[in-house]
């Protein structure tokens, strides 16, 4: 059996979020990719989860990811959750 390694991650909230989360800014979670980090925030800070379910934008090192779940979040990454944008 193969031991797989779990990162921890620092997640920052943009200002949308923030309020969704009490005024929290900032959250710790381990995770792997992105689905993984998510998924670690509805369970461990359930006060999120709908506002995730409505959908988020994920930046990692300043790129912004969309519909890519299984993107890979390295270490020592910066992690950065905003409102999903809709175009109109």
């Amino acid at each position: 059996m193969t031991n797989v390694r779990v990162t921890a991650i620092h997640v920052q909230l943009g200002a949308t979020l923030r309020t969704a989360a009490g005024g929290r800014t900032e959250f710790d979670v381990e995770a792997n990719n992105i689905m993984q980090l998510l998924n670690a925030l509805k369970r461990d800070y359930p006060e999120l989860e709908p506002v995730l379910e409505r959908g988020v934008a994920v930046a990692i090192n300043g790129k912004i990811y969309n519909n890519a779940l299984l993107q890979p979040v390295p270490a020592d990454a910066e992690v950065f959750l905003m409102p999903r944008m809709s175009g109109g």
